[in-house]
């Protein structure tokens, strides 16, 4: 009996503030459809509050896509167009069940937001809202839940990722288990390769090794860009100097700790920060 009160009590416990959680929507979501599960609603609703309290966050927000990033796909059209590729030749049962997934994530989201802040804005992305609240937020502790590397662009002494599919965190204490360049010269590495995933395209024959290795002679890759073009006989040299326009059109695209109000916009910035700190100084 005194142990269940114990548990009672110690589930029902205010945790501090000074922890925030944020949790990538929809990312998050694709953990029950990889199951072939569609009626996910309390199960991820049991699994937030769960990575809450093992997070000891006492601050949970939700930041979710909805209909992707217009920002990007106006200053680069083919930005994720390779996805519609991939959803071109679905069958009628896959159709069908695309349609139950992001009817159940409405569902969801609803429900989430009578616990949570529900942060969705239409044309941005969950990426540059975290990214937003990871530069605003005055907490100790931020920790996002995303199994997308892309979010470790906003790591820093504060700022850390949790991935359901690896069950890994990436911090900055650790990061070096996980990368073999530091976290400063990561979205360097991003301008130079790309991210076929995103459809964004990198320099033709620059891989990781090499990109590592430019950076280090050069610095950043705006300095890379500066310097083209480079003489060199090597094609992959090249290649960057016949590509290198690339370069900042990828800044652009991927920096999401520069670009992030601009993805926004200046309208949905206005709500979000309203929003923001309307939740933050709740009790």
């Amino acid at each position: 009996m005194i142990k269940f009160k114990e548990m009672l009590e110690e589930e029902m416990a205010p945790r501090p503030v000074e922890n925030l959680m944020v949790v990538d929507a929809i990312n998050l979501a694709f953990r029950w459809k990889h199951m072939g599960k569609f009626d996910f609603e309390y199960d991820y609703m049991r699994t937030v509050e769960s990575l809450a309290k093992s997070y000891n966050c006492g601050k949970v927000i939700i930041a979710s896509d909805f209909k992707g990033s217009s920002y990007r796909k106006n200053i680069y059209p083919e930005y994720k167009s390779n996805r519609k590729d991939r959803f071109a030749d679905q069958s009628e049962k896959e159709k069908q069940e695309i349609e139950q997934f992001f009817a159940e994530i409405e569902k969801t989201l609803a429900s989430l937001a009578k616990k949570y802040l529900v942060l969705r804005y239409h044309g941005v992305e969950a990426d540059d809202i975290a990214a937003w609240i990871t530069k605003h937020a005055e907490v100790e502790n931020i920790w996002l839940i995303s199994s997308d590397r892309d979010w470790d662009l906003l790591v820093n002494e504060k700022v850390s990722r949790f991935s359901y599919v690896t069950r890994k965190e990436t911090t900055l204490l650790n990061w070096e288990e996980h990368y073999d360049f530091s976290p400063e010269q990561y979205i360097s590495v991003k301008c130079l390769m790309g991210d076929s995933g995103d459809n964004v395209q990198g320099i033709p024959g620059i891989g990781p090794k090499k990109a590592k290795q430019l950076i280090d002679e050069y610095g950043d890759a705006i300095n890379i860009y500066n310097s083209c073009p480079i003489d060199s006989k090597y094609k992959h040299i090249q290649s960057l100097n016949e590509h290198s326009e690339r370069i900042l059109l990828n800044y652009e695209l991927m920096d999401l700790v520069s670009f992030h109000e601009d993805a926004i916009g200046e309208d949905n910035l206005v709500k979000l920060e309203e929003s923001f700190l309307e939740y933050m100084n709740e009790d």
